[in-house]
Formats: structure tokens, sequence, C-alpha cells
């Protein structure tokens, strides 16, 4: 399939993305060997970091979160593949400031992989690495089976509220148990209209009729289980709301963190009128919601579709998630 996209040598897009970021933001990060998107402000911390990985193709995330407040090194493997664990075992290695590191993974299986790898090649080192695992999707199984749960845009949220308590100078410990507790209290949802292409080989990941929608589809096209006949804005936000307020058992009164993701090609105007309808719900439901994000954070190249994330939150969890943060594509 011939692309219709500005780029270069297929060969050469993780390199000449990961240029591009560092180019747009030489004061927030540098680009070292093996693909490790490093924080500027690394060298002179005196805390607990933060050190993510995933594969390229999903920017923002991962590595447009390197900043003051989230994430110290992202590790960056190719189009929509998992970094090597010699690469993430550099990554922990290079993050240890002497008061540990939080390694947070995504639970999808090459970033396992990497990752279950690069802990035991450090294991004779003398850092101190907690590693938590985002696996939040709740269209694959349910949440009795959470091991089996993708990770997806969910590890936004957790990347925000670990850097702010890592910021603040709390413990290994505590600043694991806040990334556990978000990771424990959400859940997300997607909906997709047309599935993405590979921007190296130009397959396409998922089709869809031009009258269907997936309620479920996955980060790279895994199937959901629920293709139906393409719903209005307020019908697709009621479903997955209703699914997501089920998943998470959340009662009358409670507070929430709404994220709406969109996925590489569906307009802002789009995921307004989605947030809206949201907005209205859960006010019937009386649920509040405390914090959001509309916009795109984990995107799928051209990908129709978004990914609602919701978050049981409390007042401290609130407090991390307002705190001012600065990266390149998340500032508070």
């Amino acid at each position: 399939m011939k692309m219709k996209k500005f780029i270069n040598e297929p060969e050469n897009l993780t390199e000449e993305l990961l240029e591009g970021l560092a180019l747009a933001n030489p004061e927030m990060l540098k680009i070292e060997d093996n693909h490790l998107v490093v924080n500027r402000k690394l060298e002179t911390a005196d805390r607990v970091t933060i050190v993510t990985m995933g594969g390229s193709g999903h920017e923002p995330c991962c590595s447009g979160f390197v900043g003051e407040g989230m994430i110290d090194i992202s590790v960056i493997g190719d189009i929509f593949a998992a970094p090597g664990p010699q690469a993430c075992a550099e990554a922990l290695r290079r993050a240890d400031r002497g008061k540990g590191v939080v390694y947070i993974v995504l639970n999808h299986a090459g970033d396992m992989l990497s990752g279950n790898m690069a802990m035991k090649m450090i294991r004779q080192d003398d850092i101190r690495v907690m590693k938590v695992v985002t696996q939040e999707d709740i269209s694959s199984v349910p949440r009795s089976e959470a091991d089996d749960r993708r990770g997806l845009v969910g590890c936004v949220p957790v990347y925000k509220m670990a850097g702010t308590a890592a910021a603040k100078g709390e413990s290994l410990e505590k600043v694991a148990e806040v990334a556990q507790r978000v990771a424990d209290n959400m859940a997300t949802l997607a909906v997709a209209l047309r599935g993405a292409t590979h921007p190296v080989t130009g397959a396409r990941l998922a089709s869809l009729a031009d009258d269907e929608m997936e309620i479920g589809m996955g980060q790279h096209g895994e199937g959901g289980g629920g293709r139906t006949a393409v719903k209005t804005a307020d019908e697709t936000a009621q479903i997955m709301l209703d699914a997501l307020i089920k998943d998470l058992e959340i009662q009358q009164g409670e507070k929430v963190l709404l994220l709406i993701n969109g996925s590489g090609a569906t307009t802002l105007m789009e995921q307004l009128i989605v947030y809206r309808k949201c907005c209205h719900y859960l006010r019937e439901k009386n649920i509040e919601i405390v914090g959001n994000h509309v916009g795109e954070l984990l995107t799928v190249q051209e990908q129709a579709g978004f990914q609602m994330c919701m978050v049981r939150m409390d007042d401290e969890l609130l407090s991390y998630w307002n705190a001012p943060c600065r990266t390149p594509y998340f500032k508070m």
C-alpha cells in the first residue's frame, strides 16, 4: 500500500523523529545512545526518578512527557516495537541518582518481555528499582484477570502523579505506591472508526467498513469484540462511560479524572463534543469530574477514534495531578 506521509526513508523514521523532538525542545531533553530520551535536569536530580519505555509511532507518548514533574528517561523502540532489554537496563542504570527508580511499563507482550529481562539484568547492580505495570484496557478481559489487560493511555496519569510525588521528594516506596494506586484505580476503553497503517510497511493494522465502528479496539488494531454500526457522539460516550463506571464500581458522590485521548485522526471538535456529553452524563449520576484532559496523548498514526480513561481520585492524587509540570507535550 502506498502511503501519503511527509517522511524520508522509512527505515530512518525513529532516528529522525527523535532528532526532531530534541531540536524542538533542547532546554527540556536530549537524545542519548540506544534511543534514550533523557530529561536535561536528570544530572542534578536528588530524588526518585521515573523510567518508561515503548515503541515509536505513538507520539507524543511516551517521549513527549520527558521533563520536569513526569518522566526522566523514555526508552524508545522502532515503530510499534518494544525497545530491547539492554537499552532498558541501561536506562535504569543511567536514571538512578541514589534514591531509586520507578519503572513504568505498559502491558504489551514485547514491552513486558523487555521490561522483565531488564529487571533481571540489573539484579547485580546497586540500584533499587520498583516496577509498575499499567494494564487498564477493560475490553479484553474482566478486572479479575487484570494481568492480561492491555496498557493504553492510562500510562499518562501514572506518569503525572508518580512524577509529582518524585518531584516532591517522596521515598521510592511512596512514589511506587502512588503509581500503583493510580494503576489500580483506572480503566480505559477505546473506540475506532478506522484503523491505522504501519508507516514503514504501509500495512493496514485493522479494517472497518464505512458504516462500522469498534468499541474495544486495541492500540495496534487488536480486536475488542465490539463491532457495531456507527453511533452518534452522545451514544458512543454513554456506552463507554457505563462500561468504565461498571468496571471501576464508581458510586454516586465519587470523584474521577477523565481523559479523552484522540487516537491520531480524530479532530479536537469531535473529542470536545464527546467530552461535553461525558460532563452532562456524569453530573446526572452525581459523579464529579475533578480533573481532565482532552486531546492527543497516545496516538496510532492515522487511526480514527479515541480512548476514554477514567481514574478514581482521592484528595492526595488530585493534588499530584494539579501540581506543576513542564514537558514538551504536557504542561500544568
